[in-house]
Order: C-alpha cells, then structure tokens, then sequence
C-alpha cells in the first residue's frame, strides 16, 4: 500500500488552536485538519511545512517542536502525518481553494469538530497536553 508523507502546522494563539476545514472538491472535504501538504522527495519535513503554509494559506512561519508523527489508513491509501507547532512570521491573508473555512478553537471547542482520520492522534495529544503561548 502506497505512503504518503504529509505535514501539518498547529498554530496557536491567546489559548486556541487553528483548524481549517477541507473544501468541498478536495479528499475528506468537510472534514477539519490542520493546514500543510504533501513532502516532496528530498524534502525536509519542515521545509516542506513552511512551503505548504506558504502556498495554502500566504504566511510565513517559523517551524517549532513535532507535536505528533504517526501514520492512518485511509481510503486512499497509508498517510504518516507529522504535525508541528508553528508561529506565523507574517499577517494573515485570505484562505486558499484547499479549505473554505478556518475557526481558532478552544480545546474545549476542538472535541466538537469532525476532525480527518490522520488528524485525530495529533488533537489527542493536544487535548491531553494542549499547548500555552
């Protein structure tokens, strides 16, 4: 079964937690995630997330500490998803055509989204050990 190697960014700020939502022509649309993209080969994971956060979403940002690294079976095949705390170096612009929607949300808040299957052990461990500023 084919692996895709995939990285997300967790940005938090004032006590919440981005998420984006996926678009409706894009794989598990509808579902939340946090932003990033595919690595390409020879690519350093967080090279990869900067690019990604980049091109997603037109901010710049400084790659932190991997919050989780673990790999979900999926319709579309195996996806191992690193996710990383990051800080945005740059202002917020518009949303790109991968997501529709974006909430910063409380942790309270985050058990009550329909998170993508490669997502959910990253929000477990951020729910058991949700992040300060």
């Amino acid at each position: 079964m084919n692996q895709v190697h995939v990285v997300a960014a967790i940005f938090v700020r004032d006590g919440e937690i981005l998420a984006t939502r996926r678009a409706e022509h894009k794989a598990a649309a509808g579902f939340w995630e946090f932003p990033g993209g595919k690595v390409e080969h020879g690519e350093v994971p967080q090279d990869a997330l900067a690019r990604e956060i980049l091109e997603e979403l037109g901010v710049s940002i400084k790659v932190g500490d991997l919050v989780d690294d673990s790999t979900t079976e999926t319709e579309h095949g195996l996806i191992r998803l690193a996710c990383y705390l990051v800080e945005e170096t740059s202002a917020w612009p518009t949303l790109s055509s991968d997501h529709d929607l974006f909430k910063w949300m409380s942790r309270d808040a985050i058990g009550s989204l329909e998170w993508a299957a490669p997502d959910l052990p990253a929000v477990a461990k951020l729910w058991a050990n949700w992040p300060q500023d």
